[in-house]
């Protein structure tokens, strides 16, 4: 037999925080060598952080990544045991995404990325230059920089495509997104006799994701035998993305060992003992295989007259088989925006949120969000996490040796939520459904009207022009109803800004409170929010989830959290103003099923107005004509582009699904001036509703 032990791990790194990173990587080199591993891997770009973003543009970011790669090698974190550290590397005129594998204080070769992530919240190709080596027999030699070198006493490292050939096993690297790269580096490395991949990632959560990934892993081994370390980031490490962990090992197929994957941990270790003669007897048994090695392409080898194997001894047992369940898309929703929250929440400096809480389903969304993150602080505390325990009595403000032990009291401290209603807009079942659920989480909840201050603005208003707005039901126009409402939506937003800043003066307390948005993916296609209104806020955890979406979580709410209130704000029909567009001609009425079909064709299937109106001619045309799609495809696209300004100055949201995301920051390049008549677009589609004049009975049986 031989006997390897290995680790992989989960980081909840800050991007830029170096001190906070290195303390991390070096609490997890500790706990996998008190493991007995012989290997440790960490996630992608672990020291500097994946999100740098443009910083990586920055030598001083390269420097700093340096700077702490020379404190572990010239310290001891690396003697017996292999470590691969994520940082940015420039060689001659390049930047690379790389992994720098370590033992003894020496570097043994760095592997740059080859197959570089790019689209939806991911932009290398921005920051860095995949590593095109065609011959994979030969690696160059990297000089190392002045200072490293003379600490190691080491001038150059091996440096491209290859893997680490040892006395007893050999060990290869895939990073990230080459595994899901349509020719992937594991089959060729597996056909030249590597047995251990590691695959350090930088994985943001999306609903599905991980479902998918694991497979993707899985696949890997069961094709090409062997054992797949895959290490990723946790948490939120500063953008509008929370990367879920799952660090796993698996071999042959096997799920071994998995880490968490909603934590509130800083350090999550994943630890296997594994027989490498099992990957041996797998790929003997596979003719595929033996056929496809002995005509192999030859990949170039590092070779270190070092063992990382054991021999057989009763007292190291081996890894078994796991069985893995994920979690559903109502509590990955949950779970996902309450872990992103809290690493907002402690990293920020502040000491709580603030919400208008309308009793809509938006908003009680985020105020069942903010409970669930308040029952996981508790949680984690209870189980003895010292980070969060610490984080946790510096935000609620405990003293006395204090500690928070029960979510509701912990969310009297830190959550505030506030009603904010109007005699001409305001229903009062949406003023009790509000204080209901606050008084069910606990938040600080605050109940007032905005009338005088509505008041006053239109007296001022009658002071400059002479008149003064009326509503559409007392015999105004639709311009003067539309102004009306957004006058009260953005006064709710100054308010609640006013309240954030003010209320920790009021409560004698440190900080300021962050005012969290609740606008969903819906209206944030559509259009149907204020600009500067009550939709703005500091961050917003559900800006890329649909409404039925907010709906499924909230029913798994009322079970899981133990939020009764929150059936009855499910089952209502509609948030608690009216649902308007800025323009008469948007009429039609778009309903919150078709508004997910409607961002689903255009943001993944990439449609334009006339794709997606014959698209739409199959899917709907057992119920609809095709001149009703035409009408409903024309009124979003309409709406879309008259709107499109407001996605520009969105709330930064988290990003759990990228299909709905609306966000103008990377995630939805597109202008925000528009023809919104769309004329040669719309002509077309009238041609084509002409054409099918008389054909609804075929259309009808198409579908």
């Amino acid at each position: 037999m031989r006997l390897l032990k290995v680790a992989t791990c989960s980081l909840n790194q800050w991007a830029m925080d170096f001190d906070s990173n290195m303390n991390n990587i070096k609490k997890s080199i500790s706990m996998a060598k008190a493991a007995g591993a012989a290997i440790r891997l960490g996630p992608e770009l672990e020291i500097t952080g994946y999100g740098c973003e443009d910083h990586f543009l920055e030598l001083d970011t390269i420097n700093h990544a340096w700077e702490c790669l020379r404190e572990l090698l010239v310290g001891d974190w690396t003697d017996g045991i292999l470590c691969s550290f994520g940082m940015p590397v420039v060689k001659g005129s390049e930047r690379y995404n790389c992994q720098v594998l370590c033992l003894n204080r020496k570097i043994v070769m760095i592997r740059p990325k080859m197959w570089l992530a790019n689209g939806g919240s991911c932009a290398e190709l921005r920051w860095f230059t995949a590593w095109k080596q065609k011959d994979p027999t030969r690696l160059d030699q990297f000089l190392l920089p002045s200072d490293i070198s003379q600490a190691l006493s080491q001038t150059t490292v091996p440096f491209g495509y290859g893997y680490i050939q040892f006395l007893d096993t050999a060990v290869g690297a895939e990073v990230c997104m080459e595994l899901f790269s349509p020719v992937s580096p594991h089959a060729e490395l597996a056909l030249n006799g590597v047995e251990v991949f590691m695959n350090a990632s930088g994985s943001i959560h999306l609903l599905g994701k991980a479902n998918r990934r694991l497979a993707a892993i899985i696949g890997a081994t069961i094709k090409c035998g062997g054992v797949y370390m895959y290490s990723n980031h946790l948490g939120c490490d500063g953008g509008r993305i929370y990367y879920d962990g799952c660090s796993c090992i698996v071999v042959n197929g096997d799920v071994v060992a998995q880490g968490s994957q909603f934590s509130l941990k800083d350090v999550d270790l994943a630890v296997a003992q594994v027989d490498l003669d099992v990957v041996t007897s797998f790929r003997d048994g596979n003719s595929s295989i033996r056929e496809q090695a002995s005509c192999k392409s030859i990949v170039s080898a590092v070779n270190i007259p070092y063992k990382l194997c054991q021999s057989f001894k009763l007292r190291n047992s081996l890894s078994s088989p796991l069985k893995i369940e994920f979690h559903c898309h109502e509590e990955a929703i949950g779970l996902g925006a309450a872990c992103w929250l809290w690493n907002q929440l402690r990293r920020s400096g502040a000491s709580g949120f603030l919400l208008p809480l309308s009793g809509c389903v938006d908003s009680s969304s985020v105020a069942a969000i903010v409970g669930c993150m308040c029952q996981l602080v508790v949680k984690e505390i209870a189980n003895g996490d010292e980070q969060v325990k610490n984080d946790a009595i510096r935000i609620g403000h405990y003293t006395d040796g204090q500690v928070p032990r029960d979510s509701k009291e912990f969310a009297k401290r830190i959550f505030y939520t506030i009603f904010m209603g109007s005699q001409d807009s305001t229903p009062d079942d949406t003023r009790r459904r509000s204080r209901e659920l606050a008084e069910e989480i606990e938040s600080w909840h605050f109940d007032v009207s905005i009338d005088g201050v509505v008041f006053a603005m239109l007296s001022l208003f009658h002071i400059l022009t002479g008149k003064r707005p009326r509503y559409q039901v007392n015999g105004g126009s639709n311009v003067e109803n539309l102004a009306l409402q957004n006058i009260q939506a953005r006064i709710r937003m100054v308010l609640a800004y006013m309240l954030a800043s003010l209320l920790p003066w009021v409560h004698n307390k440190p900080g300021f409170y962050l005012v969290l948005s609740s606008s969903n993916a819906d209206e944030g296609l559509s259009g149907n929010v204020t600009k500067y209104g009550c939709s703005s806020g500091d961050i917003n955890p559900i800006g890329s989830i649909n409404k039925q979406d907010l709906r499924a979580f909230l029913r798994w709410a009322v079970v899981h959290l133990g939020y009764s209130s929150l059936a009855e704000v499910e089952a209502t029909l509609s948030n608690a103003e009216p649902v308007t567009n800025d323009h008469d001609e948007l009429h039609i009425e778009m309903t919150d099923e078709e508004l997910s079909v409607y961002g689903k064709l255009r943001r993944i299937s990439r449609y334009g107005p006339v794709s997606m109106f014959k698209n739409l001619c199959y899917e709907w045309g057992s119920k609809l004509t095709p001149a009703k799609i035409a009408d409903k495809v024309k009124c979003f696209f309409k709406s879309y582009s008259i709107n499109r300004h407001k996605m520009t100055v969105l709330t930064p949201s988290y990003l759990m699904k990228v299909s709905s995301s609306a966000d103008d920051n990377r995630l939805d390049l597109r202008q925000f001036l528009y023809n919104s008549k769309w004329p040669y677009q719309f002509r077309k589609i009238d041609e084509l509703v002409q054409q099918f004049s008389g054909d609804e009975e075929a259309l009808a049986e198409c579908t």
